[in-house]
């Protein structure tokens, strides 16, 4: 698991390869991940919009921007959390993923908050530090 706190916001990811959606033959690799956002904090806040910014093992990247999360700008009282599941398809066996959501409480400020950087491997893949 991967966690980052920004302004009592908890960021936790869970990142899993999905074998079954992956055609390893096509170089097409499909992983899914859970995210858990919970407020640590005294404000209520929401999620406005969220940046992802994606890495594979070929030091491609592309940058993927959007409102809210899976169709939801879900608001978070403190105390409470808020969890989703999404997936990423990369063209390489392994990848890099990060960025960060924009929160507004109900004051009207806005501000980003970090998603810990999580890396996309395949389960049995034998890492290497150069």
């Amino acid at each position: 698991m991967y966690r980052a706190v920004t302004r009592n916001i908890q960021i936790t990811v869970e990142p899993y390869y999905l074998a079954e959606e992956s055609t390893p033959e096509d170089d097409q690799f499909f992983w899914a991940y859970t995210v858990s956002i919970e407020n640590l904090g005294r404000e209520t806040v929401q999620l406005m919009s969220r940046h992802w910014h994606i890495i594979d093992a070929n030091g491609n990247s592309q940058q993927m921007d959007g409102s809210g999360v899976v169709g939801e700008e879900p608001v978070i009282e403190p105390g409470d959390s808020f969890q989703y599941t999404s997936g990423c398809p990369l063209n390489t066996t392994s990848g890099i993923m990060t960025g960060n959501y924009r929160m507004q409480t109900l004051s009207g400020e806005t501000f980003a908050v970090k998603i810990p950087a999580f890396s996309l491997d395949l389960p049995d893949m034998v890492k290497t530090v150069h």
